[in-house]
């Protein structure tokens, strides 16, 4: 659903024009107050929301109030259209992503996706579950490269399940390849082996270019970090790695500035959680992105902390928490909105180039820890605990006295 351009208010906020109606049932009141005077947008993006399933809805609900104030703050305008995708778009048209979402996605400037899946669709055939949708997104949309943050916040290194003196300062980034590899390789299927038994069977493998083009974005990441890159594979079992690295080593000579390491995977589980601050920077396959990338999420306390970036070449990025859609509490106003908030940080950041606005949300992320307010899967006595919606009224609040504070 486009929303219309008119005068509005975000949680009691003084009017602001022209910007973008919430749907009533996001609106809360509140104390907030807008210093900022009304002014004319200097830019304008357009930006597809897709709430998905579970606490989906949300998150995202926060994500966008938090958008437009900082946006508004910066004189920035989003143009968002609500899409269904996931098991939502399953009820609703009976696929996982729809033409019109996909279209959607690829005509907008950024998208926004909360979360899908579900146990009402776990039995689904492979071809109608949610999942599947979230594959083809990122394959249509040719979002190869996957960066997915894992810092330790001084006000959230209690909640690490770790040592202090482990997880205090952990600061790593790891670089996914999100297009090849074992979950888009053929051939794949079921069938019969040599003596008739039934097999599933799927294939790891990559071209010189899909490793050449993820290597250079971490190569870029590392650079602008601290200039370390530690490249896991299994190359001492796997062809498809064996291949992997031999590309990461010829595309190294083209960053001379930046340290290259390699380590097998199953080694580079274990350092994750024996000493985390040796990375800087991982890049990985699909497969085992995918699984370091939960892992390293661990250590900073909660799952729900944490953001993540899908970038193609060119064309819309897509933006995400890395959290599921936990059902079983959704609708109860339990879900922690600050792994979308920071994704819509993320997207303001990587997806458009808005790195002002991007600060804006991160520091007033960092405010409303400061301030001591924790959702159910990061508090700890002492602090107080609040729902989604009033986390995501903090969010705004800080967002908002950035600017009271600088006028």
């Amino acid at each position: 659903m486009i929303a219309s351009a008119s005068s509005m208010q975000i949680n009691g906020l003084h009017p602001i024009r022209p910007m973008f109606l919430l749907k009533p049932a996001s609106l809360r009141p509140s104390r907030i107050r807008c210093a900022a005077a009304t002014s004319k947008p200097s830019k304008r993006y357009s930006i597809t929301l897709l709430p998905g399933d579970g606490i989906g809805p949300e998150v995202i609900s926060v994500a966008k109030n938090v958008l437009i104030l900082a946006g508004f703050l910066e004189g920035i305008e989003f143009n968002f259209q609500e899409m269904p995708m996931g098991g939502s778009a399953l009820d609703l048209v009976g696929v996982p992503l729809p033409d019109e979402t996909l279209l959607a996605a690829k005509k907008s400037d950024a998208v926004l996706l909360g979360a899908i899946g579900g146990y009402k669709w776990d039995k689904n055939e492979k071809h109608l579950k949610p999942e599947t949708g979230l594959l083809q997104l990122r394959e249509g949309l040719e979002v190869f490269a996957n960066l997915r943050p894992a810092t330790v916040l001084p006000q959230l290194v209690d909640a690490s399940t770790l040592k202090k003196e482990v997880a205090e300062g952990v600061d790593v980034m790891v670089v996914r390849e999100l297009t090849g590899g074992i979950y888009f390789g053929k051939p794949r299927g079921f069938g019969t082996n040599e003596d008739g038994e039934e097999i599933g069977f799927n294939t790891e493998v990559y071209a010189t270019y899909e490793v050449d083009r993820i290597a250079r974005v971490a190569f870029e990441t590392a650079r602008k970090r601290h200039g370390k890159l530690c490249s896991v594979d299994k190359a001492n079992v796997l062809e498809a790695s064996m291949f992997w690295r031999k590309r990461v080593i010829a595309v190294a000579a083209e960053y001379p500035d930046v340290e290259l390491s390699h380590m097998y995977v199953d080694n580079a589980a274990m350092q994750l959680v024996r000493n985390p601050k040796q990375f800087d920077t991982i890049m990985t396959n699909n497969i085992f992105g995918d699984i370091l990338s939960d892992e390293a999420s661990m250590i900073t306390g909660s799952i729900g902390m944490l953001p993540s970036a899908s970038l193609g070449s060119s064309g819309p990025g897509l933006f995400e928490p890395i959290h599921g859609s936990a059902p079983d509490i959704a609708n109860q106003d339990k879900a922690n909105p600050l792994a979308t908030v920071l994704s819509a940080a993320m997207l303001l950041k990587y997806g458009l180039g808005e790195e002002n606005a991007a600060k804006r949300i991160e520091n007033a992320v960092l405010d409303t820890l400061n301030k001591g307010f924790r959702t159910g899967d990061i508090y700890s006595a002492g602090n107080k605990l609040v729902g989604c919606k009033e986390m995501g009224e903090e969010v705004l609040k800080s967002v908002d006295s950035q600017v009271a504070a600088a006028v």
